[in-house]
């Protein structure tokens, strides 16, 4: 399966994009991890237009560790914030990281389709909608069935 690429980002103005590439390229700088040296950061546009940001978390004992998308949603959705407009992460590589299983999965929790903007370590992106990531997915509507 191929999931489509896009290179725009028509569903936010362009201050609104210019806002979260910006605090996405920062939001890595957050980053506590040690052991890797694997830096990645994320920021959620909400619904009411705010920023949150947040950054991965390792630990020594692995499996305890946090990825960025995780900590970033948990620190939204403490702050009152469920829906929200857009997605971006970023890390130091030269290309764009996806979220991993785990977080496509916290994130569908929250949304079936957003855009989700990935960006390289020079500030290029690429977009992708939610519902390509994880297709079929398994969402608090499937509990009611």
């Amino acid at each position: 399966m191929t999931i489509p690429i896009h290179k725009d980002h028509n569903e936010l103005t362009d201050e609104q994009f210019n806002t979260l590439s910006r605090e996405v390229l920062q939001a890595k700088s957050l980053s506590y991890s040690p052991y890797s040296n694997f830096r990645v950061g994320c920021t959620v546009l909400t619904e009411s237009g705010e920023f949150i940001s947040g950054a991965n978390i390792e630990n020594a004992s692995y499996g305890a560790s946090i990825c960025a998308e995780r900590t970033t949603l948990s620190k939204a959705i403490l702050s009152g914030h469920v829906k929200f407009q857009a997605l971006a992460i970023s890390s130091d590589k030269l290309d764009p990281i996806t979220p991993c299983g785990i977080c496509r999965q916290f994130i569908r929790e929250f949304t079936e389709d957003i855009p989700v903007f990935m960006f390289k370590n020079n500030g290029d992106f690429i977009k992708v909608y939610f519902k390509d990531l994880l297709p079929l997915s398994f969402g608090p509507e499937d509990l009611n069935n």
